[in-house]
């Protein structure tokens, strides 16, 4: 009884209702997907970006959204292949360290993080043609989906392990919330949030048990002014994803509508709706 009370209390409210509205706004038109697979490049100009309604769609594919970083000024990881004809991809070229991940699809699912064959997502071994065979199945599954094999970023450390996720909650160039997400797996792990000054402050997620506020990565003034920007040029609201490297900041993508709107503490809720109210009022 208690358990359900509390579950309705995270899903609930008047931040997981507009982000409902907005999945129901982004991807219930018939041309979504089109929209969103349609191919862009850093060389396109703005206008071609923002020539449809909810235009931002197009960042909810990864591969555009790389393409749209590196127009603002981003680092993105190295781009090794993409597509979605698998057979094709020679494994015999790439380092024993790669990423591979769709262009379309949500909580790591389908991500590969290969470390010498083994994906440490899973901590299982993948032989070459067992990758192939789940990415062709993923294909043939869902139309118009690719597949990109990406740089394994190394930390500040310059070492290669799963690396910290830095989650901005962002509204029209202003930074609400920094979620910190010591990754242990692609669903497990530890969380700590702060402001954009690295000041601690509540848990406004649930879904990872909280830790002990940390040190802020080298680049962390770098990541809050590349977020501040991509927030700027995107709009509305929107979570950015940034990863601490030996090379500095890292892009990762754009996630538009985050959990759903689920699993936000009250606290969470407030703030969340308080930034929104002022920098994007009346803006989906």
């Amino acid at each position: 009884m208690l358990k359900n009370i509390k579950r309705r209390i995270l899903n609930s409210g008047e931040f997981s209702d507009r982000i409902v509205r907005r999945h129901n706004a982004f991807w219930a038109d018939p041309a979504s997907e089109k929209i969103r697979n349609v191919r862009m490049s850093h060389t396109d100009p703005i206008e071609k970006w923002m020539d449809v309604p909810y235009w931002q769609r197009k960042l909810s594919n990864k591969a555009n959204a790389r393409e749209f970083a590196l127009m603002q000024g981003c680092q993105v990881p190295e781009l090794y292949w993409r597509g979605a004809d698998v057979d094709n991809i020679d494994f015999s070229k790439l380092p024993p360290y790669y990423v591979i991940r769709p262009t379309t699809g949500h909580s790591s699912k389908m991500v590969f993080v290969m470390d010498h064959g083994t994906n440490l997502f899973d901590g299982k071994r993948y032989a070459p043609e067992e990758i192939v065979a789940e990415l062709k199945e993923a294909v043939g599954q869902k139309a118009d989906q690719e597949f990109l094999i990406e740089e394994f970023l190394q930390n500040e450390e310059g070492e290669y392990n799963v690396l910290t996720d830095y989650k901005f909650f962002c509204f029209n160039g202003e930074i609400a919330v920094v979620w910190e997400i010591k990754r242990l797996g692609p669903k497990t792990g530890f969380a700590t949030f702060y402001d954009e000054h690295w000041n601690q402050i509540n848990e406004v997620h649930v879904f990872y048990p909280p830790k002990e506020k940390g040190p802020a990565p080298k680049c962390f003034p770098d990541m809050v002014r590349q977020a501040k920007s991509l927030s700027k040029a995107y709009g509305i609201f929107v979570r950015l994803d940034f990863y601490a490297t030996n090379r500095g900041a890292v892009f990762g993508e754009f996630t538009p509508t985050p959990a759903l709107g689920k699993g936000h503490t009250r606290f969470g809720k407030k703030i969340l709706i308080q930034y929104w109210d002022k920098y994007c009022k009346g803006l989906i």
